[in-house]
């Protein structure tokens, strides 16, 4: 006899519905056909205990499993509870009529207990798009799915709770999640605050310039001069995500199995911290099964990559293609995956080896040559990719012990908010742009206009500073930015003359 289940397939961020067929007839074997990888092969002996433990029997005939589309590789163990499913329909030992109204996920173990899956909410968006009434899988991944609306999501600990809810016998009540109430609820709560941070006005300048712009930023400074501490409250002041933002990173959290046992909507903006010994696999996203890395976690959020010149140079060149083209893909013999990566790329370095090169007080121990030696371990390209240079110099005791309560990131946040809305009716009219950073050089002529004396202005400081050729468009965009901020439409000499001063590492002689 023939019998359909219906699963799904992730493939980047976007999932396809497979359909698993399993008929039983003359013979003794059991085949599993449809380019499965081993770990699909394997389910065989997963779903044969599994049907025992719960008192059925694994038939003693031909089984042919066949994963349509044939063509597509079937990657994971999500799929032993739809094929355990359709083996015990097939063999006419459930009555399940209405299979074909589920997507139906599952890793089983062998007494028949589900552990969760990879990509529930990309596969529930699936299911919807597809028809599907109802979606059943491991309870541990039901809430992430309850995010879909219009789709019943029935979470199950066991195949039995399945069968018993496919026969009629214990119908279990689908999981109910109101996305927008959580959603908007979670949505300020930030542990951190810019509140905390004392002194280092300069730096909060800085930060919020570069949340208003979309703009990357590199620190340079000594070691506690507050740098970390300092890039990791920028998510508090950055716009708040909007639900298609959300969705989208939450996808990408959800295929790699980053959500967590009761996942729900993220609603605050990602901030990623990886350790400089990571692989480059490991942050533009890769392996034997392809997986996001963490620039693509960090999508529509930070990416924060604290002592940058440790970090492998073959590392950091990978980031380059990302950070213009805002998404990665990963090719493979069979497959081209594509996974988000619009982030703003935060850094931090000291300044030479040592730590205290320009310290005010404490006095550089390194030979000549090595702060220039040490500063080349990042490339030009990558460079000119950062928009913002700022040098951060420590605290003096008075400022750490001010009675003076610092700027909340609420008022900062507002202030930013403000900008991007100009700059959201500014890039109206085209779809891939929504802030200033993300403007190309044709558009960098239309939109930062300046006189003729901020032309002398931006001249002047080039000839006399040494600053590169490269650095000419990254100060028109954030002097765009800085305008925004000061609610002008025109950029004036001003807004030039702070842009000029976030280029610290074009200086010629910067390091000696």
């Amino acid at each position: 006899m023939l019998a359909k289940t219906y699963g799904s397939a992730v493939y980047g961020v976007e999932a396809s519905t497979i359909t698993i067929e399993v008929n039983i007839g003359q013979g003794t074997k059991f085949f599993m056909v449809g380019l499965p990888d081993s770990a699909v092969k394997e389910s065989e002996h997963r779903v044969e205990s599994a049907i025992k433990n719960h008192g059925f029997k694994m038939p003693r005939q031909k089984v042919v499993v066949n994963l349509a589309p044939a063509d597509i590789k079937k990657e994971g163990s999500a799929y032993d509870l739809p094929i355990a499913l359709g083996i015990l329909s097939a063999s006419e030992q459930i009555r399940a009529e209405k299979l074909e109204k589920y997507v139906i996920m599952g890793e089983l173990a062998l007494d028949g207990g589900l552990r969760p899956i990879k990509g529930a909410l990309p596969i529930a968006i699936e299911a919807r798009k597809s028809g599907f009434e109802s979606f059943i899988l491991p309870k541990e991944n039901a809430s992430e799915a309850a995010i879909v609306d219009d789709l019943n999501v029935i979470g199950v600990e066991n195949m039995e709770q399945a069968i018993q809810h496919l026969e009629g016998t214990e119908v279990l009540e689908p999981i109910t999640y109101d996305t927008r109430d959580v959603f908007f609820y979670d949505q300020d709560s930030y542990a951190s605050d810019f509140a905390d941070v004392q002194g280092q006005e300069n730096i909060k300048r800085a930060m919020e310039i570069a949340a208003a712009g979309g703009h990357n930023v590199i620190m340079i400074g000594p070691p506690g001069a507050g740098k970390t501490m300092l890039a990791k409250r920028l998510p508090s002041i950055l716009p708040p995500l909007t639900l298609h933002e959300a969705l989208e990173t939450t996808k990408i959290h959800s295929v790699a199995g980053k959500l967590g046992a009761n996942g729900k909507l993220i609603a605050q903006r990602p901030f990623r911290q990886p350790h400089h010994t990571i692989s480059d696999a490991a942050l533009v996203g890769g392996g034997g099964i392809p997986q996001p890395g963490e620039i693509s976690l960090a999508n529509n959020g930070v990416l924060f990559l604290d002592e940058l010149p440790e970090f492998q140079r073959s590392v950091l060149e990978v980031m380059r293609q990302p950070l213009e083209e805002r998404k990665v893909t990963i090719s493979r013999a069979r497959v081209s995956i594509d996974y988000p990566s619009n982030f703003m790329l935060i850094a931090s370095m000291n300044p030479c080896p040592c730590g205290y090169y320009n310290h005010p007080e404490k006095e550089c121990v390194c030979a000549p040559g090595v702060v220039q030696r040490y500063l080349n371990k990042i490339s030009g390209p990558l460079l000119d990719r950062i928009d913002l240079h700022v040098e951060v110099t420590p605290v003096s005791f008075d400022q750490m012990t001010a009675d003076r309560k610092a700027e909340p990131s609420n008022d900062i946040r507002a202030r930013v908010v403000e900008a991007r809305t100009i700059q959201e009716k500014r890039f109206e009219d085209h779809e891939e742009i929504f802030n200033n950073a993300m403007m190309n050089s044709n558009m960098v002529k239309d939109v930062c206009e300046i006189n003729a004396a901020g032309k002398t202005l931006l001249k002047t400081a080039m000839e006399r500073l040494g600053l590169s050729a490269r650095a000419y468009d990254r100060i028109l965009k954030v002097s765009r930015t800085i305008a925004d901020l000061a609610g002008e439409s025109s950029i004036s000499i001003e807004h030039l003359a702070e842009a000029i001063q976030y280029r610290s590492l074009d200086r010629e002689g910067w390091a000696g």
